[in-house]
């Protein structure tokens, strides 16, 4: 979710123009190929922040080096004032490698004011990631920050303390914890072998809720380390776009679960550097919500009509765009026979329709073989529409990697 400026001045990207920004690729034999090795889609609702210190864990898909992180300010409405920006390999926890620690500079300042609505990309930081490598970045707020950017179910944990504590190895001072990311969009390296990034792009499912904090184990952390496994030299990195409760066509009222695919797809997903491939799959929350266009009741032709949209938006981009089936969830609160016929009708045309570049069959992997209607048991977290860490991974497994460019 970021951008993708440089200079010897402080990079803020305008909205307007992130989108274009973001998705060059700078590639160069000597330097590699700039892609996104980790970034969540942001939303607005978070807490405010004052004279605080927030340390968050950044866990990368690929290896890189040369890296660059985005701090977003997108959905505040007050300018975000950081003092101090640190960048660290993860020992352990909140805890640093001793010496692994750097100083991370917008526009060689330490300093950094984004106004409301924009967003910062760094310098580039002297520091190399390993694939599924863990990094620490912390960042001192040192004034009253106002409602924060955020991404709300992280699902790894972050640590605040009072005061600036951003260099400290250590986390004696870090006396508070929590599962939430703020104002932290992004990390992009330049990689040796990746020659572009996946973005998977969702709702809860994708967010990985339900998924044991701490372990990476969504279905794109699993598609990530797959991609890593060879045979041959990782080709790909893949970044997480998804947000718990998001729909298609409309707005959450949940402010946290954010705007609507339509209005946050060309940055959340073709705005990431090295963007070739989107594996799109959300729809769930507009179904069970019966969450139509204009406070109407919901179609399957109008979730198409979103769909071709979205398609229309990547193709325009030179961006590849898979579809993924919607998953079954009898015994959800969501379900009901008109909510499972529009479902069924969806998954019909994108298996069938030829609009997205490629489909890959959730349903049909994830579903009870003695019911179809629901979700095999074997991979039910327990509320009959979020798989637990065995049915991710059947999840990413299920993907033919074929479908991917690289």
């Amino acid at each position: 979710m970021c951008g993708a400026l440089t200079g010897t001045v402080l990079t803020v990207v305008p909205l307007s123009t992130a989108n274009q920004a973001s998705a060059a690729t700078s590639s160069s034999p000597d330097k590699g190929t700039r892609v996104s090795a980790w970034s969540p889609s942001m939303t607005t609702g978070g807490p405010s922040f004052s004279n605080q210190t927030i340390r968050m864990v950044v866990h990368s898909s690929v290896a890189g080096s040369g890296a660059r992180i985005t701090l977003s300010n997108r959905y505040s409405t007050t300018p975000l004032d950081v003092s101090a920006v640190d960048v660290a390999v993860q020992a352990s926890g909140g805890e640093a490698t001793r010496g692994t620690t750097r100083n991370v500079t917008f526009g060689t300042s330490r300093h950094v004011t984004i106004p409301a609505g924009e967003e910062a990309v760094s310098d580039v930081i002297p520091i190399s990631v390993s694939a599924g490598e863990n990094l620490l970045v912390s960042l001192y707020v040192p004034g009253t920050s106002g409602t924060s950017t955020w991404h709300s179910d992280a699902f790894d944990t972050t640590y605040i303390a009072s005061g600036n504590h951003a260099g400290d190895d250590g986390t004696a001072a870090f006396g508070t914890t929590t599962t939430s990311w703020y104002y932290l969009a992004g990390l992009d390296v330049l990689s040796s072998t990746a020659r572009g990034t996946v973005v998977a792009f969702g709702d809860s499912i994708t967010d990985g809720y339900h998924s044991s904090t701490g372990t990476y184990t969504r279905w794109p952390d699993f598609l990530g380390r797959r991609l890593g496994a060879g045979p041959g030299p990782q080709k790909l990195s893949v970044v997480d776009s998804g947000i718990g409760g998001n729909r298609v066509l409309t707005d959450v009222p949940n402010l946290w679960q954010g705007v609507s695919a339509l209005k946050r797809f060309g940055h959340d997903a073709l705005g990431q550097p090295g963007v070739k491939d989107v594996i799109l799959f959300e729809g769930i929350n507009d179904i069970g919500n019966n969450a139509g266009p204009d406070g109407q009741a919901l179609t399957a032709q109008d979730l198409i009509n979103g769909y071709r949209t979205l398609i229309d938006e990547a193709h325009a981009a030179h961006v590849n765009v898979i579809g993924a089936t919607l998953m079954p969830d009898e015994g959800n609160g969501y379900h009901t026979p008109a909510a499972e016929a529009i479902r069924q009708d969806v998954n019909q045309w994108i298996r069938t329709s030829g609009a997205f570049d490629g489909v890959i069959d959730f349903d049909r992997t994830m579903r009870d073989p003695a019911n179809p209607a629901a979700l095999d048991p074997a991979y039910d977290s327990g509320d009959h529409i979020h798989p637990n860490d065995e049915g991710m991974k059947a999840m990413a497994d299920a993907i033919d990697l074929r479908l991917l460019r690289t």
